[in-house]
């Protein structure tokens, strides 16, 4: 059986889960659409995840992915957000803001236990994790509902890591994807692979099924990463412009712009590395700046700075997360979008039955 039948999902599409991009509205449209609808958790409580699963299940019975970050919080550090603080006052003063009145706070939270209690009573037919896995006691309760456990892989390292801890597929994120890295077993960005090298190296080391991850906007994208032995995609960037994603007018300006061709790693947003479009931030300190502090407490003074220029029609410091081809991105409902990319499929099956009769001939 096949990965998207294994999923219960009529198309080997799935939704890439975009945390403070989309909520249930996206990942409702996509489920409609035949793919894998995702709900991204990082940034919301217990009861706003409830509610959001609450919402999906009235409104689609189809399988869905509910996705979270697998990150150790780290220890705070005074020094730090002194530094990160001293690099970002002369924003603070050009907008007359008081950068002394920002509250220090994480932005993100792992996967812990009180998440899954509020997590299971919904039963999601798929949870996956960046950044690793969480507890194997925390695998263990997701599987023990009969959920199926995904995860990211940035190299081929990490995806042997991902299945001999049980992740029952692999996303192999290439270095194109829009984001955070899923990287978990090296800070080294050099160590990751783009799609098209990433996705064939996994696929002949793991015995679990291989999702292709990053730059992938149309049905060729498709059929390329399928024609590498893929057994499913995952599409985010292409789907940020349709009117059930969550983005600021901003940023929906700005994937359709020229700026959209310039995208860089950046972890001045948050503290770790994740690709988006090239700001006036990411310009004037850098996109990998030394002074932002460990994921996620980069993520507090930024805020005001945001919300400041945002009011004032800028984007120079908004976190605009795109991948390398933002191509795809139109303003047409999120259906459309998996229309289009599931025409790259029109080979799919016909391959398919061209390597199951060759293994006959074989064995014949």
């Amino acid at each position: 059986m096949r990965l998207h039948e294994c999923l219960g999902i009529a198309r080997p599409i799935l939704q890439a889960p975009m945390a403070g991009a989309q909520g249930s509205e996206l990942a409702i449209a996509v489920a409609r659409a035949g793919g894998l609808g995702a709900l991204p958790c990082a940034m919301l409580t217990p009861q706003a995840m409830a509610e959001e699963l609450a919402a999906i299940r009235a409104a689609t019975s189809a399988p869905l992915n509910v996705n979270f970050f697998c990150h150790a919080p780290p220890a705070p550090d005074p020094a730090a957000e002194a530094r990160w603080r001293a690099a970002l006052a002369p924003f603070y003063a050009e907008f007359g803001l008081d950068i002394d009145a920002v509250p220090a706070g994480p932005g993100r939270r792992p996967f812990d236990h009180e998440a899954c209690d509020a997590l299971e009573p919904f039963h999601p037919e798929v949870v996956s994790f960046h950044f690793g896995l969480p507890a194997p006691e925390l695998v263990a309760r997701v599987k023990a509902w009969g959920a199926r456990v995904l995860a990211s892989a940035t190299t081929v390292a990490e995806a042997c890591w991902l299945e001999a801890h049980g992740a029952d597929a692999v996303i192999a994120q290439g270095l194109e994807a829009g984001g955070h890295r899923g990287l978990f077993l090296t800070d080294d960005l050099t160590t990751q692979l783009g799609t098209l090298a990433l996705v064939p190296q996994v696929k002949a080391v793991v015995g679990v099924p291989v999702i292709a991850a990053g730059g992938i906007g149309d049905a060729r994208g498709v059929a390329a990463a399928l024609a590498l032995g893929a057994d499913a995609v995952q599409v985010g960037t292409a789907l940020l412009c349709c009117p059930e994603a969550r983005i600021s007018a901003i940023h929906r300006r700005a994937l359709q712009s020229e700026a959209a061709r310039h995208t860089a790693l950046t972890n001045l947003y948050t503290g770790r590395p994740a690709r988006g479009i090239v700001t006036r931030l990411m310009s004037e300190l850098g996109p990998m700046g030394e002074a932002a502090p460990a994921f996620p407490l980069a993520t507090a003074a930024i805020a005001p700075l945001r919300a400041a220029a945002e009011d004032a029609g800028s984007g120079d410091f908004s976190p605009l997360w795109a991948g390398q081809n933002a191509s795809g991105c139109r303003e047409v409902p999120a259906a459309e979008v998996i229309a289009a990319l599931a025409r790259g499929l029109a080979g799919y099956d016909e391959g398919r039955r061209g390597q199951a009769e060759e293994e006959v001939l074989r064995q014949g």
